[in-house]
């Protein structure tokens, strides 16, 4: 991937964040120490919703402990930004945003996607081989900026907001709850140009409203923080 990839990126306009996913804290530290320095890589995102399997398979973003270690390692791997990307299936995710964030977390991005079921009424049976799976799309998109709105509040760090979506109005709520940016994933598979008509519709409406800059909306729908702007 490494010999791949990255000539590829470094051709691109874009900055590219790669998204890491490991099953103990060494194989993220690995990872991150590996793509230290390519050429064509901005940054690596942590999928802290893998298992640890030096912990019995928990994962690790449903442990402040679990998630300050392996950000802690990454950290010390790689001279990369580090972003790391927090699962919704926990009780206080405030508290394990702060753990991240203390441990050396440059951003945060919020939120991976809920822990969900469906079954196969005529199989009787799950419908996924793994039984539970990933929920993600506009269903999600009130617990994720609940959520982001929460941990807006808790910490000093950039939040990148995700989860549902699909639209100009969905991205505004992200950012005034407390976001710097967001990412769109779910709605691009039914629309590629999905990304970049935000995007459009973003500066549109910012010139509309008078301001000058995404900076002057950031948080400002969050009473426990208020406008923090974009680091």
């Amino acid at each position: 991937m490494i010999a791949k990839y990255p000539p590829i990126w470094a051709r691109w306009d874009v900055p590219v964040i790669v998204n890491l996913a490991g099953d103990t804290v060494g194989e993220f530290a690995e990872m991150a120490a590996m793509l230290d320095e390519v050429q064509g890589v901005a940054g690596v995102e942590l999928n802290v919703s893998c298992p640890n399997v030096e912990a019995g398979g928990m994962f690790f973003g449903c442990d402040p402990g679990l998630a300050a270690e392996v950000t802690a390692a990454v950290r010390a791997a790689t001279t990369l930004p580090v972003i790391v990307k927090l699962t919704p299936n926990v009780t206080d995710v405030a508290a394990v945003a702060r753990a991240v964030a203390d441990a050396g977390a440059d951003a945060l991005s919020l939120i991976n996607t809920l822990l969900g079921l469906a079954i196969d009424v005529r199989r009787r049976r799950p419908v996924l081989g793994n039984v539970t799976g990933g929920l993600s799309g506009p269903a999600v998109k009130p617990v994720a900026l609940r959520m982001v709105y929460q941990v807006a509040a808790a910490v000093d760090v950039p939040i990148i907001g995700l989860g549902g979506i699909t639209g100009l109005d969905d991205a505004l709520e992200f950012l005034m709850a407390g976001a710097s940016a967001v990412q769109v994933g779910t709605a691009t598979f039914a629309d590629l140009g999905m990304v970049t008509r935000i995007i459009d519709d973003l500066a549109a409406w910012l010139a509309r409203e008078g301001l000058t800059s995404v900076r002057e909306i950031v948080g400002v729908a969050n009473a426990g923080r208020g406008a923090r702007g974009a680091e």
